[in-house]
């Protein structure tokens, strides 16, 4: 039976930790100095040195990574949570941790699929907040005086733009250079639309009436930029109209939803931009013929009308030979009524003259009453008592034969209820429960029946 012996320890090299760490370090190294790492990004957080440390994790491992500060403008993407890379870069350990970790050269998406629920995620929060709606949508402008562009300065794309519109309706374009793709590309393209809503109208650099955002074709990592959420969102807060132009026909990017209107190709959207000069030439002289046409027609109306008028009207020398005759006949007449009048009017006024009383008659009458008033003023106060008094008593016997009170003297007598209203008739008697009987010396208080009186029958003699 064959027997293992323990290892002598005196066999081993004796190593310190640091020899250890650093023989893994350089082991790691040298078995992986270059390898592309498919994972998600987690516990991502940028320090203050400018140096991003994360990890990336599958459902089963996870493995640290950082990016330092002098590659995170080079890594091709700006890294986010929850979001499915490639990284690419070499393995290497830390040994005061004794952790291996990942330095991060280069990042991508993985694959279409995570870039497009990217854009999808991203998408529907946008939509709730109403950036897409249509009301949002403004009109371009007929003539643009200025257009202002955002794309790369090399490259086809700015050339198509110029062609397009010094072919259809010359017009001063501002370029705005920035990149297209890239880390960076997003950034210059938010500032290069919040830079142009800056310009005022009338300085140095004229603002412009309209904007195209234009890229020419490419995959869909190429056109991340055109959907990030800050190119977004300053689309939609420009003041000023925006066309998208971005890729090819059949490509869609987030800034096509916001923008006013979109361009399958940066050719068209300079086509939207400026109207085609000769056909806006070719549409203006048509409704110049037809203007002149129809001013033409109106004249013919107008002077068909006035011949109708003028045929109806009477003859106007005839009109006025018999105004003149009809003035000449009426002045001869006033030249012989005026006479005639005078005469008439003397007439009446000799026959007024004769009624008229000479002004020594007029003042012999005031004279006449002025005497008798004197005379009646001097007879004595005692005869003017006198005939007053007389006057009064005259007055106050007719006066008095007029009264109830004579009637009440003759032996009559006079009924009132409690109001002091005068009783007439029985039943109005029979009524009230209390009277007054007034005789001519006094009054008597008296109560009365309930039941009134019957009336007499008619006797009948035989």
């Amino acid at each position: 039976m064959s027997e293992t012996l323990p290892l002598q320890a005196g066999n081993l090299p004796e190593l310190t930790v640091s020899e250890i760490a650093g023989a893994v370090k350089r082991t790691l190294e040298a078995a992986f100095g270059r390898v592309r790492v498919r994972g998600e990004i987690t516990e991502m957080k940028l320090y203050a040195s400018g140096h991003t440390y994360l990890a990336l994790k599958d459902e089963s491992a996870k493995i640290r990574a950082i990016i330092w500060k002098g590659n995170a403008s080079r890594v091709g993407m700006k890294p986010e949570n929850g979001v499915e890379v490639i990284a690419t870069g070499r393995i290497t350990s830390y040994p005061e941790r004794s952790e291996y970790q990942l330095i991060i050269e280069r990042l991508e998406y993985a694959g279409e699929g995570a870039l497009l629920a990217r854009i999808e995620a991203l998408r529907l929060r946008l939509l709730a907040e109403g950036l897409f709606e249509a009301v949002r949508k403004r009109p371009l402008p007929m003539l643009p005086r200025v257009i202002g562009v955002v794309s790369s300065p090399q490259g086809a794309v700015i050339q198509d733009i110029k062609t397009t519109i010094a072919r259809r309706f010359p017009s001063h374009i501002i370029l705005w250079p920035v990149a297209v793709q890239g880390e960076a590309a997003a950034g210059q393209i938010a500032a290069a639309i919040a830079g142009f809503n800056a310009l005022v109208p009338d300085g140095a650099v004229p603002r412009p009436d309209v904007l195209i955002i234009a890229r020419g074709g490419g995959s869909l990592e190429d056109l991340m930029a055109f959907n990030d959420e800050a190119v977004v969102r300053a689309a939609a807060m420009s003041a000023i109209p925006l066309i998208s132009a971005v890729g090819h026909e059949t490509d869609t990017t987030l800034i096509d939803f916001v923008s006013d209107r979109r361009a399958p190709t940066p050719t068209a959207a300079a086509e939207l931009a400026v109207p085609d000069r000769i056909a806006l030439a070719a549409d203006l002289a048509q409704s110049g013929a037809r203007l002149a046409g129809a001013l033409l027609r109106l004249t013919q109306m107008v002077r068909l009308r006035l011949d109708r008028a003028a045929a109806g009207l009477p003859d106007l020398p005839a009109l006025l030979g018999t105004a003149r005759q009809r003035l000449d006949d009426r002045g001869e007449r006033l030249a012989l009524v005026m006479p005639a009048l005078m005469a008439v009017r003397r007439a009446t006024l000799d026959r007024m003259a004769g009624r008229l009383l000479h002004p020594r008659e007029l003042i012999a009458a005031s004279r006449h009453r002025v005497a008798l008033l004197a005379q009646r003023l001097a007879a004595p106060p005692v005869s003017r008592l006198r005939e007053s008094r007389l006057r009064l008593d005259s007055v106050a016997g007719r006066l008095e034969s007029l009264s109830y009170n004579a009637v009440l003297a003759r032996g009559f007598a006079l009924a009132i209820n409690p109001v002091g209203e005068p009783v007439t008739s029985a039943r109005a008697a029979a009524a009230t429960k209390r009277l007054t009987i007034r005789f001519h010396d006094g009054d008597v208080a008296v109560q009365t029946s309930l039941r009134p009186a019957k009336p007499a029958q008619p006797s009948l003699d035989l």
